[in-house]
């Protein structure tokens, strides 16, 4: 694949649902509910990323509850639920490879400057885009 900067497929932070290490788990759930997303960046008080949290998530940490109705999910705060899984990011610097790599197993990679500040994210949807306009097996060629 031909050399390319990945920015040109990048969402950025001001268009992406994300959340803070501080925020509470409730405040965590209504936006979730609100945006429909079942994963989310997760960044620090810097604005650095400091991994991605998902529905599943969520799910086993009121799992944990012991008497999970009455508890106050205000109270807890993101950086105190586990995560499955990290997600790693990409620098703005990375080649087309290393991004391609990167979404191939989550639904959007989330991107970071030098300091490892969060920028925006970029999707597998994008990705998919892109690579069928530029590829042959669109139907309009045939």
């Amino acid at each position: 694949m031909k050399e390319m900067n990945i920015m040109f497929f990048l969402t950025p932070k001001s268009e992406v649902a994300y959340t803070t290490t501080s925020d509470s788990m409730a405040k965590l759930m209504a936006l979730m509910d609100r945006s429909r997303f079942t994963a989310i960046p997760v960044l620090d008080e810097k604005g650095r990323y400091t991994g991605t949290i998902t529905e599943g998530d969520l799910l086993r940490q009121i799992c944990s509850f012991e008497d999970w109705k009455t508890r106050e999910t205000d109270k807890i705060r993101v950086e105190q639920i586990r995560r499955r899984r990290q997600m790693d990011p990409v620098r703005a610097d990375a080649d087309i490879e290393d991004l391609i790599q990167a979404s191939m197993k989550q639904n959007f990679v989330p991107v970071t400057d030098d300091d490892g500040v969060f920028i925006g994210i970029i999707t597998r949807k994008a990705i998919i885009e892109y690579c069928y306009q530029h590829s042959s097996i669109r139907s309009e060629d045939r």
